[in-house]
């Protein structure tokens, strides 16, 4: 059974969206996050059941993470979502510790990837169907620019200025 509920974040109304799980703790796996207006974000569809306490234990961590207190998430991801190379770019993201950011290119070297596979690493970033916990913002152009955020630049700066201050504090 697919469920979803909102939250209010920094970034805006997030929609969460899992299925149930007898090993997630609250019982629900988490298989998308979406921020207002993202670029392929999810929508609430047909048959889908709003249950803001199957999403109790998702929320506080996400609460925590926006307050400073948490630095990384421990919830479970819905399974089957993504192609291989996706998935092995995306357990990349996982790996990148909180407040720091790698290129593409360094991500595309981390999965055995050549320098060329840059583009099909950023493709599969932009893919990532749970944004904020996958953190797909701590990825910059080589230049160290920001670039590419199906979440918007602004929340990309706003997710990297958060990090940065409360490592700093």
């Amino acid at each position: 059974m697919t469920l979803y509920t909102t939250m209010d974040s920094p970034l805006g109304e997030l929609l969460l969206v899992g299925e149930e799980s007898a090993t997630a703790s609250g019982g629900t796996a988490l298989a998308s996050l979406s921020v207002p207006g993202q670029k392929g974000g999810a929508t609430v569809q047909d048959g889908w059941t709003e249950d803001a306490e199957a999403f109790t234990a998702i929320t506080a961590e996400l609460r925590a993470y926006f307050e400073g207190s948490r630095t990384s998430f421990g919830i479970e991801y819905a399974v089957g979502r993504g192609t291989d190379f996706q998935r092995r770019v995306w357990q990349a993201l996982e790996a990148i510790p909180y407040g720091t950011t790698l290129s593409y290119g360094e991500i595309a070297a981390r999965i055995g990837a050549s320098r060329a596979a840059v583009r099909s690493v950023g493709t599969a970033i932009g893919a990532n169907p749970l944004l904020v916990v996958r953190p797909c913002h701590r990825v910059i152009g080589a230049s160290g620019a920001l670039t590419g955020y199906s979440g918007g630049l602004d929340r990309k700066r706003k997710l990297l200025d958060l990090e940065n201050r409360h490592q700093a504090a």
